[in-house]
């Protein structure tokens, strides 16, 4: 059922994002505690995208379908079991993810649903544009459950769609909700609510990012934030042992960097 996390604030290696604490990502992906069923082991991919420190504008991507522990991107930072490595320890050349900095970073591990694809295309991060997007559980029934509203993705956007996975379509659904004018916040909102409705049952965790601003969803998946006055970190579980706060089941985040705001998914779709 997958693990992702946002982290926001001073500039660190998209790599010690994904190695942050005693319970990073990259212990999650084979150590999960709040799963909720759908499988234990998250090995059929990693992915990050990030907005860089400096250099050239824009969102940087990588996505793989090797299990994060053995992902040479990510280089001596997972040689520690899920603790930044120091000089010495681990492989001699340092991975592509240690050397990039970054002040905003979105990172997600994958256990793919029974029947979808199993390519670097369908590992999350997604993006396009100012916008980075995760998915973290199932949507039941798929594909028929929700056929109708693939009416909503521009016919251009369809065929072009990344891979045959719930998760792209749910991407899609709020790109194109987006396009159309509404606030990310409630794009998320309706999604969830839309796809319940034809799909009952489905998990629901959605993270998307803007490099600024994060919105998350809690459905049926645990969801966990960490605010700081400089750092902001929303998580499917914490990476250390103190500071988090569980996000209600049901409830949407909106976050900024010393500003998060949460509420009903029912509140937050009828409400705008």
């Amino acid at each position: 059922m997958c693990r992702h996390l946002v982290c926001l604030g001073p500039a660190r290696t998209v790599a010690s994002a994904a190695t942050h604490g005693r319970h990073a990502l990259a212990r999650q992906a084979w150590a999960p505690q709040q799963m909720r069923g759908g499988g234990t082991i998250n090995a059929d991919g990693f992915g990050a995208c990030w907005w860089a420190s400096d250099g050239p504008p824009g969102v940087g991507q990588h996505r793989t379908t090797l299990p994060i522990w053995s992902d040479p991107a990510l280089g001596r930072a997972v040689a520690g079991d899920g603790a930044d490595a120091g000089e010495g320890d681990g492989p001699a050349v340092r991975g592509a993810l240690e050397q990039i900095r970054a002040t905003a970073i979105l990172a997600a591990v994958r256990s793919a649903t029974a029947g979808m694809a199993v390519s670097a295309q369908a590992c999350a991060p997604f993006t396009d544009g100012r916008w980075a997007f995760s998915h973290n559980g199932v949507v039941r029934g798929w594909p028929g459950s929700v056929a109708g509203l693939a009416a909503e993705i521009p016919a251009a956007e369809a065929m072009r769609s990344e891979a045959a996975t719930d998760s792209v379509f749910l991407w899609q659904l709020f790109r194109a909700r987006i396009a159309a004018g509404l606030d990310a916040a409630d794009a998320a909102a309706t999604l969830v609510q839309d796809v319940e409705a034809r799909a009952p049952g489905s998990r629901l965790n959605l993270l998307a990012t803007d490099g600024e601003r994060v919105v998350g969803t809690a459905w049926r998946h645990s969801l966990w934030v960490h605010d700081m006055p400089d750092e902001l970190w929303i998580a499917s579980e914490p990476t250390t042992d103190a500071g988090w706060s569980e996000v209600d089941d049901g409830a949407l985040v909106d976050a900024r960097i010393g500003h998060v705001r949460s509420e009903p998914i029912s509140m937050a779709a009828t409400s705008r």
